[in-house]
């Protein structure tokens, strides 16, 4: 059994670096603002760690791995064909963008090419919170302590506009909704489009049935 210093502390504590350095109550805070991190579309593997992201990663099962020593036969958006040395062909199906239990996107990203040599344990598709096998929380961004005209006043940041032109830490979130149509005491009730006092323009992403059709653009009123 191996042993590690970092064994005193939890998984996310010991994925602070130079945890000795920090103050105790801000270590806390860290450690639980890890649990409010939510995955990016583009995730990015930090520049420095300390060593067990790929542990984390690993331990956390996001990631899709090979399951012993193969050749990758074909790749495509959904699935990896795989043909192991002992096995034979094997096809893995990826959860591609599922709604987890925290309505956030649960997205499988492929990491291998067809004809590329694989080892057992050897990741084929990323999670939605790994980069090539390590846990990828965050972005490695520039970053200025300094004041600037106020705005950064207390609690606030300022971020660059390039950020959020080029969805740098823009993350995916999927909403359920479900409606029942009940019986009442007038009789059962009709889901339908005919919804008096509505112009045609707000009704348009609506079929017969009055259900919004996939790929409809929709908007808070």
């Amino acid at each position: 059994m191996d042993v590690s210093p970092k064994q005193i502390v939890s998984v996310a504590t010991a994925l602070i670096p130079f945890l000795e350095h920090d103050d105790a109550n801000r270590a806390l805070m860290g450690a639980n603002m890890q649990r409010q991190a939510v995955p990016l579309i583009q995730s990015e593997a930090p520049y420095i760690g300390t060593g067990i992201e790929a542990s984390a990663a690993h331990d956390a099962a996001d990631m899709l791995l090979a399951l012993e020593d193969g050749t990758v036969t074909a790749v495509d958006g959904t699935t990896v064909t795989v043909n192991y040395r002992k096995s034979g062909s094997t096809v893995h199906p990826l959860l591609k963008y599922v709604r987890s239990n925290q309505d956030t996107c649960i997205n499988q990203k492929i990491r291998v090419a067809p004809g590329q040599r694989v080892r057992s344990g050897q990741v084929l598709a990323d999670g939605s919170s790994t980069d090539d096998g390590e846990l990828a929380l965050g972005k490695n961004l520039l970053v200025a302590f300094m004041s600037w005209e106020g705005y950064n006043f207390e609690d606030a940041i300022i971020l660059s506009e390039r950020l959020v032109k080029d969805d740098v830490l823009t993350s995916i979130h999927i909403k359920e909704h479900e409606i029942d149509a009940r019986d009442t005491k007038l009789g059962t009730e009709e889901i339908t489009r005919d919804i008096p006092n509505l112009s045609d323009e707000i009704l348009a992403d609506l079929d017969d049935l009055g259900i919004v059709r996939v790929g409809a653009e929709v908007a808070p009123w």
